[in-house]
């Protein structure tokens, strides 16, 4: 069972459509005295990462959402949240993966936000892209990326510059695409993480 983390940031409708069509179970988690009951999590979000770090904060999650030992899937801006520190907001976030999430500035000369289909390189094996093809092409909605690190990163996108768009450390993965509107090759990829 997968408990998704229900802090108010979160594009939910999307993503549990897409868990219904892979028949992944999955509930919605409000509090942390919930988090003894499932066996993989899903960070969702949507806008600002400020504005979700803050709401998460008011959740009284984020504490335990740092100790948790099972697999854990952020996701856009979920992503972003598990990084040290965000440009938007200038803002402090949960510090897991110790990266930053920058701007896409206008000497890259790209339209921001980037905003569609990208390719996306697989840095490494990592059982997240199970049976995804190299170079496969995922959605992405965002203004602010997660600089490359060779240490974290497993795939790569390139929009301007290089920059991560998937990443893990120990059980914490995250994907700056939105996999549950990216086709066959998302849910692939929600369907090997409900499997890790």
């Amino acid at each position: 069972m997968i408990g998704i983390i229900n802090y108010g940031a979160g594009n939910i409708f999307s993503l549990t459509a897409a868990l219904d069509r892979q028949c992944i179970s999955y509930e919605m988690v409000a509090s942390a005295v919930d988090f003894d009951k499932y066996d993989h999590f899903i960070i969702p979000g949507v806008g600002h990462a400020g504005a979700a770090m803050r709401k998460l904060e008011e959740s009284g999650m984020v504490d335990a959402i740092k100790a948790i030992d099972k697999p854990v899937l952020g996701i856009c801006v979920g992503m972003q949240l598990m990084t040290e520190f965000s440009e938007e907001g200038n803002s402090t976030l949960l510090g897991i993966i110790p990266v930053k999430t920058l701007l896409f500035t206008n000497d890259l000369k790209v339209k921001v936000p980037h905003m569609g289909w990208n390719r996306v390189y697989t840095q490494s094996d990592n059982r997240l892209f199970k049976g995804i093809q190299d170079g496969s092409y995922f959605y992405f909605v965002h203004s602010y990326f997660i600089e490359f690190n060779s240490t974290f990163t497993v795939a790569f996108a390139d929009y301007g510059l290089k920059f991560s768009a998937a990443f893990s450390k120990n059980n914490f993965y995250g994907v700056q695409f939105h996999p549950e509107k990216s086709g066959e090759a998302g849910e692939q990829l929600l369907k090997n993480f409900s499997e890790l």
